[in-house]
């Protein structure tokens, strides 16, 4: 497997499994605590939850399927991006955990700047 596949199977399933796992399947204590930071009802949080683990889970099969059209990829890196801003933001102590949002999301990016190098190499190839 290489560079670009690889980038691809891991950016994508880790979108999808962040909105299935913690989000659908298994409601994470997390997902209530940070959700909940918005201030909405009980059950409003549980559906912005349940909303937000079906738009994970589909933007996932997205970067899956559209991995070399770059504005997918930009996409994708506003979107690690901001949700380490939410946190910092709505619950700033979760930044010095184990697993936080950069440790989590860096990498990622990362591996999305991989995946937007390569399409932008064949965006120029093909000029």
């Amino acid at each position: 497997m290489n560079i670009v596949q690889l980038s691809r199977f891991v950016l994508g399933f880790s979108w999808i499994y962040h909105g299935l796992f913690p989000k659908l399947l298994f409601l994470a204590p997390l997902e209530l605590e940070m959700s909940g930071s918005i201030g909405l009802s009980e059950s409003s949080t549980l559906l912005l939850i349940r909303v937000a683990g079906v738009s994970v889970i589909l933007f996932g099969i997205l970067v899956w399927v559209f991995y070399k059209q770059v504005i997918v990829l930009y996409l994708n890196i506003v979107g690690f991006i901001a949700l380490i801003g939410f946190v910092l933001i709505m619950t700033p102590h979760l930044m010095v955990e184990a697993f936080n949002p950069i440790t989590t999301n860096l990498p990622l990016i990362v591996l999305s700047l991989v995946l937007l190098n390569e399409a932008q190499k064949r965006g120029s190839e093909n000029t």
